[in-house]
């Protein structure tokens, strides 16, 4: 079988492609909603996505993420600052020959970071979709793909600050079910 960080901008844009998918269930009145993510409502959840993709986008063009989150305009509309954003993003990274980046004081490979991205991106975008009530299973091939990596990134030292505790999930279920189940989630 092949790695799944090989081809680590391919995996972002299916990422990228499913979660807009989920945003496009977002409307005004669920904001408000909770979300899968700990004491975060969806408005919280799109704020720290917006976040997230400027730091991949950071990523992708310097070869330096910074440790502040990035301020956008608080009054802007969320959802299209995010479709916007992953837009741009997926063009970057598939364009890049960025072979490493640095966060903080240390060296990552690029193909690492885009797919530590897109694990944090769809499951960021089933999170979405919950918010807004609506079951939308993470595709199985890239759920495969994306558990392999989850498996790699995602440590008891990330447990419970990061991520909370895994939940017992039959290696029977659906990929989706036990990519977002070892991220904490009730699938």
């Amino acid at each position: 079988m092949t790695s799944p960080l090989i081809g680590g901008a391919e995996l972002l844009e299916r990422a990228v492609g499913y979660t807009l998918g989920s945003l496009l269930l977002v409307k005004p009145e669920v904001l408000g909603h909770p979300t899968p993510c700990r004491a975060w409502d969806l408005k919280a959840l799109l704020r720290h996505m917006n976040d997230s993709l400027a730091a991949l986008h950071e990523a992708v063009d310097s070869g330096h993420v910074g440790l502040e989150a990035a301020t956008g305009d608080p009054a802007a509309d969320l959802v299209a600052q995010l479709k916007d954003r992953a837009c741009h993003l997926i063009g970057a990274w598939t364009a890049s020959t960025r072979s490493t980046v640095s966060i903080a004081d240390r060296q990552l490979t690029g193909a690492i970071v885009s797919c530590a991205g897109a694990v944090e991106i769809t499951t960021h975008g089933w999170d979405v979709a919950r918010a807004c009530g609506v079951d939308r299973p993470v595709p199985d091939d890239l759920a495969e793909e994306l558990l392999q990596l989850a498996e790699l990134f995602v440590t008891d030292h990330d447990r419970p600050d990061r991520f909370a505790a895994p939940v017992p999930m039959s290696c029977l279920a659906r990929p989706g079910d036990r990519l977002v189940a070892f991220l904490g989630r009730i699938p």
